[in-house]
């Protein structure tokens, strides 16, 4: 029996209209769907590709909201291990990851493992959730030579991150986005920032002025911050 093939799909930021034709087809014509469980994007992964999943059995990978590496490396062995005895049996395994399976995506984990066992894998790019953003804010991401940043806001490198020359992403701000907002405004960036929360999905939020911000935002949360240009 010829093995099956992975797939690490990116089903994009939440709209549906924004899969690519391949990631349908391909979701479409794979055997077994898989996702990973106790993460923020499990269901809404699933809710994005429900028209083209219909009855296909669909494999939880456990990937628990941690930073104990231990934890994190059992579970992605675990996943490759569950992906591997599918893909033994010649089954073809589409991975559904928020966005783009090449940004802060849990699928990647489970990519190198699988690919390092030999197996084949491939990744089906997804539209990003900044990309998403800045349309959605009716603003460029980048102009002419200006430097693009991508930086995860729930962690210690935001500040470093906001010091570096050029626009700025700021990724799952959601917890951290008070703190956030100090630090933009202690920098003087605090006008040039707009975020927005659950971006082309149900409950939308555009906040365009950081000062109305009362409480923390959601997982799904994006800031971008522009440097004017000269």
């Amino acid at each position: 029996m010829n093995q099956g093939k992975l797939y690490g799909i990116g089903v994009g930021p939440g709209d549906p209209e924004l899969l690519t034709c391949k990631a349908v087809r391909l979701i479409k014509e794979c055997d077994v769907i898989a996702v990973p469980k106790g993460g923020s994007g499990e269901q809404t992964a699933l809710q994005i590709a429900a028209a083209f999943i219909q009855d296909k059995p669909i494999l939880h990978c456990d990937m628990p909201m941690t930073r104990d590496q231990a934890v994190l490396n059992a579970c992605h062995d675990q996943a490759a291990d569950d992906i591997c005895a599918l893909l033994d049996e010649g089954k073809n395994v589409a991975f559904l990851t928020l966005g783009d399976p090449a940004v802060y995506s849990t699928y990647w984990y489970v990519h190198r493992r699988v690919q390092a066992r030999g197996y084949t894998v491939e990744i089906v790019p997804g539209v990003p959730s900044f990309c998403a953003a800045a349309a959605r804010l009716g603003q460029a991401l980048c102009e002419g030579s200006q430097m693009l940043h991508i930086i995860p806001a729930s962690h210690s490198s935001t500040k470093e991150g906001l010091a570096l020359s050029g626009n700025k992403i700021l990724m799952k701000a959601g917890k951290s986005i008070l703190e956030v907002r100090d630090l933009l405004e202690a920098d003087g960036k605090l006008d040039s920032a707009a975020l927005i929360e659950r971006c082309s999905m149900e409950g939308e939020r555009v906040v365009r002025d950081l000062r109305e911000l009362d409480d923390p935002t959601g997982y799904f949360s994006v800031i971008l911050v522009r440097e004017e240009q000269k």
